[in-house]
């Protein structure tokens, strides 16, 4: 029996995290969680998992648990007790955006093991991360489909022998338009995604490869990898989720369907498996898989990414913060579309980078480009 804490449990991640729990009564128990503003939620969660501790973003929305027998607590030092539940054994980071950061860190010296869904703490403070994670012996278990292929094609393998990663991607809502056509998109047209059930926001990112550059950093940081082994390939099926080429030229790849609760079972029960009742695969039925370079000039907020990563230090802090308050105007219909990746250009064009950066210069940077008046 594993305890699991989440941080998200009101996102899409969450969800599925909460369905692996449910359906594994004998092998998982949830004891913490975090809903943000989502009370009625957590009522539910509550009255299905009976845990012990529970975050709520404002502390005025404590009272409205108040006839539940649960510590409830709230804001930034609510979810760091989530993170450091004393009887949780993995803590599921499902949180959107650089929030995520200090319980994660926190999470790390409270020598938790991480099952990693939020991208945003390994962007923007990856190596300082994984450094944590290192001196306290703690295991950062990637839930993205993408790392966790990665992740699997490298179980026994010696990293040192890898040549390259591919990180498959499905391009997204937009994947068959042409830049001229995606002046006019709408945000309805943004959350049409083709394959996956997501959240709004990380929706968005597909439709931009945002989510994919983010992806690129991540592994970097998680595998120990220099830029250039990183590759991207759209493969429109999202059957493959990522493959390893290592020097011999063998080739590993890690299928499957298009189903987030595999990976996220396979963090929490690593490095055991255990039955994942759902469709198996059939690849006589899919019959034919399909692949496309990518074109860094159509999915440029890919490659702000790399640029990012190659320049280092603070640059991936304003790539992300800018993304966040970008994409946040999008889905608010106060810019269009490809005035995401225009605001992108224009704030990492003109940011003057710090190398090296603590973790109190990260959450400068975040806080000063969250917070900025920004004009199209």
């Amino acid at each position: 029996m594993k305890n699991i804490a989440i941080l998200g449990a009101s996102g899409s991640i969450g969800a599925q995290a909460l369905d692996v729990i449910k359906n594994h009564p004998d092998e998982f128990k949830l004891v913490a969680f975090s809903v943000g503003e989502n009370i009625e939620l957590a009522k539910q969660v509550i009255e299905e998992h009976n845990p012990e501790l529970v975050s709520v973003k404002l502390s005025e929305d404590k009272a409205a648990l108040s006839a539940y027998d649960i510590k409830v607590v709230s804001g930034q030092q609510g979810l760091i007790e989530v993170a450091t539940f004393h009887k949780s054994d993995v803590v599921l980071n499902s949180l959107l955006g650089s929030v995520g950061l200090r319980p994660t860190i926190q999470a790390i010296e409270a020598k938790k093991d991480i099952a990693l869904a939020n991208k945003e703490t390994l962007v923007v403070a990856g190596e300082i991360v994984m450094q944590h994670a290192k001196a306290n012996n703690v295991a950062v278990l990637p839930v993205d489909s993408e790392h966790a292929a990665i992740f699997q094609c490298l179980n026994g393998e010696d990293p040192k022998k890898i040549k390259k990663v591919v990180i498959t991607a499905s391009g997204g809502s937009f994947r068959d338009l042409s830049r001229d056509e995606l002046k006019d998109v709408t945000v309805e047209d943004a959350l049409n995604h083709p394959n996956w059930s997501m959240g709004h926001k990380i929706t968005i990112d597909s439709a931009t490869m945002m989510n994919k550059g983010f992806e690129v950093i991540e592994a970097k940081w998680l595998f120990d990898l220099d830029i250039d082994q990183i590759e991207t390939i759209l493969h429109k099926e999202s059957i493959i989720h990522s493959m390893v080429e290592f020097e011999d030229t063998s080739v590993m790849a890690q299928l499957g369907t298009p189903d987030m609760r595999m990976p996220i079972q396979y963090a929490f029960t690593y490095p055991e498996r255990i039955k994942h009742d759902a469709p198996s695969l059939n690849l006589a039925d899919i019959q034919k898989l399909h692949f496309n370079e990518m074109d860094l000039e159509r999915y440029r907020c890919l490659k702000y990414a790399y640029d990012a990563i190659k320049v280092g230090g603070t640059m991936p802090v304003v790539l992300n913060a800018v993304n966040e308050v970008a994409v946040a105007k999008f889905l608010k219909g106060e810019i269009s579309f490809l005035d995401i990746e225009h605001l992108i250009e224009k704030e990492m064009s003109e940011h003057d980078v710090k190398l090296n950066p603590t973790l109190e210069d990260i959450l400068e940077v975040d806080q000063y480009y969250k917070s900025k008046n920004y004009e199209v």
